[in-house]
């Protein structure tokens, strides 16, 4: 990206929007499996779906006859349900509860994730000072899980085997953006999902039976467009490196969401533990900058 085209307010902003529209749809995700009985798998689909439908514009604007061309449709399909998988079991978190503060925190160990499979699966050197920002990362997941404390349980995991899915879907976005297009990528992920969630979904298949579920759910289906969209203008708009780090403003935005909503308040180990993962993600990221350079 030029200089001129860098616009680093504007950037920071939609990099700000999509973290304070990611919390909403945690929360809305989380009060409608709570209060209303449905299956993780019902909300993804209904969800997903609906913001399928509000983003249609979005990729007419894309091409979606030029972006559906690629020579690698089962690396994509294999892709999208890796995805898929980390979106179930975010959700299934979230149902089970398990408290937002906690779950988005584990989430933020997905980079780690991704650079063990960068050195194990895409070959990459992975140096001393990557591995040590990793088990540094790790150590701040288990303050923040406290496995050996009386309150931990499995469910508590979801949120880290997420993690472990979104970093096996970036690995193979960065493999393939060889060959493909953001485009081919964007359109093929949002194709997809639908399909995959209906899979998922009929075992325990519920519609919503009140007025307010379906309206939490379309909520939750708009916000999720919303956090897509800003997403990508975030990177149109500014470049990576300076964008990236407003992505840990999720971890405020979901604990005051989660406070407002359920009235779940914090321990101080999460703040200790967010702090050392954010910081070795922060030294992953610039150390690999200096080394591309």
């Amino acid at each position: 990206m030029s200089k001129s085209n860098h616009q680093p307010v504007l950037g920071a902003s939609w990099m700000l929007t999509a973290g304070l529209a990611f919390a909403i749809v945690n929360s809305l995700a989380q009060y409608v499996s709570m209060n209303f009985g449905l299956a993780s798998t019902t909300v993804a689909l209904i969800q997903y779906g609906i913001a399928l439908i509000v983003i249609l514009p979005y990729l007419r604007t894309l091409g979606i006859r030029n972006s559906l061309r690629t020579n690698q449709l089962g690396m994509h399909v294999l892709r999208v349900f890796l995805s898929v998988i980390g979106i179930q079991l975010w959700l299934w978190a979230l149902a089970y509860p398990v408290p937002i503060w906690q779950g988005i925190a584990l989430l933020m160990t997905s980079p780690l994730f991704a650079t063990i499979g960068s050195g194990l699966f895409l070959k990459e050197k992975v140096g001393v000072a990557r591995w040590g920002a990793t088990l540094m990362g790790f150590t701040g997941a288990m303050i923040i899980l406290e496995p050996w404390g009386d309150q931990f349980n499995w469910a508590t995991l979801l949120p880290i085997g997420a993690a472990f899915f979104w970093a096996c879907y970036s690995l193979m976005v960065k493999k393939m953006s060889s060959d493909d297009s953001p485009s081919t990528m964007i359109v093929y992920l949002l194709l997809l999902i639908t399909p995959f969630n209906i899979v998922l979904a009929i075992p325990e298949w519920q519609l919503p039976t009140t007025g307010i579920a379906w309206m939490v759910l379309i909520a939750a289906g708009a916000f999720t467009a919303l956090a897509q969209w800003a997403i990508v203008k975030a990177y149109t708009v500014a470049d990576a490196s300076f964008v990236q780090p407003f992505d840990h403003a999720k971890l405020p935005l979901n604990v005051l969401a989660g406070w407002m909503v359920f009235g779940w308040v914090p321990p101080g180990r999460l703040w200790l533990g967010a702090a050392v993962i954010i910081f070795s993600v922060i030294f992953i990221t610039q150390w690999e900058r200096k080394a591309r350079k």
